[in-house]
């Protein structure tokens, strides 16, 4: 009888063990809904990047943000669409904490503002300058009206210079609007006959070409200048160094994704999934495009850096000489490259 009643207690002894067992897993699950517990599973910091406009310019955000590579290195990151100026002046405030359009960086920079730009995803400029069909030579666009991007944006700089290359004074000759708006209102503008030529990028340039529209002049043919990448205050490059090369790495990977050919189908489908709705074949000519001009590991050439200085300084009427050791700071980049053995 004893030894019944201490089997019993112990098969009861084992009941309560599993019991409390197959409870285990929802006491995690309660612990983890709870908000700081959430926080302290994914132990990732909100990071506020802002962009100009969705492009496939910033392919390597994308790629990046698709595959995980931020969160690889602790960052949940958080694209903002906003204008490069007014970013510029929101990481200054702390409202932000990168401008991905290295355009309104260094312009804030040959302003004096404390920032520089650690990064440069692309090389040269990824425009179009599209008209109407029976205009056939850019010249012809004397007298006509152009639509540009945002007044006193940088794409509008580049504007200048590229008529200005063709013999065309961007004051006397045309009439340029710096509408702003996005890529598909400004062809909106063109299909309305309200301009006679716009400036877009890919993939709006293809949907152009598709709706008969002409291919005048691809900027990046004209000009060398970085665009996009992104940039940050000198406070935080002082204060969290580690978070910036921590953006810088993962950006990098990004783009070394993007490069390899075993990855063109997932490159597109991230394309696809970011500039919807477009068709698959869509994306693969944008992508073609944007191999034009994305750099391979992050850098750019010294000289084509000192023309996007020159250029905003002309504009913003700087007098002063800028150099490029005073925009940008390699640091972070050169550390990260050699990390993955991309230098």
């Amino acid at each position: 009888m004893a030894e019944n009643r201490s089997s019993t207690r112990a098969r009861a002894k084992l009941c309560h063990i599993r019991g409390a067992a197959a409870l285990l897993p929802l006491m995690l699950a309660f612990l983890f809904s709870l908000p700081g517990a959430a926080e302290a599973q994914s132990a990732l910091k909100k990071v506020r990047l802002a962009v100009p406009t969705k492009s496939v310019s910033f392919l390597a955000f994308y790629v990046a943000h698709r595959k995980g590579f931020y969160k690889d290195e602790g960052v949940e990151l958080e694209p903002i669409i906003m204008q490069p100026s007014l970013a510029s002046t929101a990481v200054l405030t702390g409202d932000l904490d990168y401008n991905g359009a290295v355009t309104g960086v260094i312009g804030a920079a040959v302003s004096g503002r404390p920032m520089k730009a650690v990064l440069f995803t692309v090389a040269r400029p990824l425009q179009y300058l599209m008209s109407k069909n029976d205009i056939k030579d850019a010249r012809e666009l004397k007298g006509k009206k152009i639509a540009g991007s945002s007044p006193g944006g940088t794409v509008t700089f580049l504007t200048k210079l590229v008529l200005k290359n063709v013999g065309l004074d961007s004051e006397r000759d045309v009439f340029l609007n710096p509408m702003g708006g996005t890529g598909a209102s400004r062809l909106a503008a063109l299909e309305s006959g309200v301009v006679d030529a716009v400036i877009l990028e890919s993939p709006e340039n293809f949907l152009a070409q598709r709706k008969g529209f002409r291919e005048l002049i691809f900027f990046g043919d004209v000009v060398e200048f970085p665009q996009n990448g992104f940039g940050t205050s000198e406070k935080k490059l002082r204060e969290n160094p580690d978070e910036v090369f921590r953006m810088v790495r993962a950006t990098l990977r990004g783009l070394a994704f993007s490069w390899d050919k075993r990855n063109h189908d997932q490159v597109i489908d991230i394309i696809m999934r970011e500039m919807k709705p477009i068709s698959s074949s869509l994306a693969n000519e944008s992508l073609e495009q944007v191999m034009r001009v994305i750099t391979k590991d992050g850098s750019v050439k010294p000289e084509s850096i000192q023309v996007l200085i020159d250029l905003v300084r002309e504009n913003a009427k700087v007098t002063r000489p800028v150099t490029v050791n005073q925009v940008v700071d390699f640091t972070f980049l050169e550390k990260a490259q050699k990390e993955l053995g991309l230098r």
